[in-house]
């Protein structure tokens, strides 16, 4: 990406501008959950990376939790296993349920990891296993079966708190494990908003490819700006919640319900767009509070 000539005093007037939002989330602690195109476009993997760790230096605690839906479907295609979907989850057979450990907290995780090092931030990566950091067991709804899909039944952060207070920003690749050794699948919106109601978190932050919640998913001027927590229900109903942001929107309300200040859904597709969220009035993409 081309550097633009900005002079002194402009850059000046933007550090200035940014201090009250700095001093508001110094020493708090931010969930961001990445994903979607973020996470495969070069430039804007590297300008998220670069958020990531400008934040941190000026105090701000992040928590970086990622998916890897493609890597994983990619990885079962080279070895001949279909990827298929049930309610918008990837099943996960026994074999898929390796690959998703093999992908999320090898590969995946660790290039994250690595990105932030050679960017000049300091990180370590984790998933729900270390530490048993994530406890979960198989998910069921009487209907459907998912395979090695899991849900949570209990998070312990004390591993993500131990990174923190070390000034690293800690990489978590949502795989859990229940009490007989079995790996599970977590859906990482899910284990992002369980994980920032158990840091007691000030944000949750979702990158999506998406402006945010639409009223119109075709028309991407239709933005919801900002809903509250007893809207979710109602516009579920109504359908303007539906599909694959059914998950999405029903993770961010869980964790405002649990304390955490407010959810946020932006448009990852926009360079910088967690600094724009966060060192702004108006913000970025939909804004849900309690």
């Amino acid at each position: 990406m081309a550097e633009k000539n900005i002079s002194d005093s402009m850059k000046a007037e933007v550090l200035t501008a940014a201090l009250p939002y700095i001093q508001k989330y110094y020493g708090k602690t931010v969930v961001v959950k990445y994903g979607g195109n973020a996470m495969i476009n070069p430039e804007l993997k590297q300008a998220v990376m670069s958020d990531i760790i400008l934040l941190s230096l000026v105090g701000i605690k992040i928590v970086l939790i990622h998916g890897g839906g493609p890597e994983i479907s990619g990885m079962l295609g080279k070895l001949g296993i279909e990827s298929r979907f049930v309610n918008g989850l990837r099943y996960t057979d026994a074999d898929t349920a390796q690959v998703v450990q093999m992908v999320l907290a090898g590969k995946t995780n660790k290039d994250l990891v690595s990105l932030i090092e050679v960017s000049g931030g300091k990180a370590v990566g984790l998933c729900g296993i270390d530490g048993g950091m994530i406890k979960a067991e198989k998910k069921t709804d009487g209907e459907h079966d998912y395979g090695f899909v899991g849900e949570i039944v209990s998070i312990d952060p004390a591993p993500i708190k131990k990174i923190l207070e070390e000034d690293y920003i800690p990489v978590i690749a949502t795989v859990g494990l229940d009490s007989e050794g079995q790996t599970y699948n977590i859906n990482a919106d899910t284990a992002a908003a369980e994980i920032a109601a158990a840091l007691h978190a000030e944000n949750i932050i979702t990158l999506s490819d998406i402006p945010g919640l639409l009223r119109d998913m075709k028309d991407p001027d239709s933005l919801i700006p900002e809903i509250h927590v007893d809207e979710v229900e109602e516009l579920i109903a109504s359908g303007i919640i539906s599909g694959g942001m059914i998950p999405k929107m029903l993770s961010c309300e869980k964790a405002v319900r649990s304390g955490v200040k407010k959810a946020v859904m932006i448009d990852g597709r926009i360079p910088h767009s967690i600094l724009i969220e966060m060192f702004s009035n108006e913000g970025i993409g939909t804004l849900m509070t309690k």
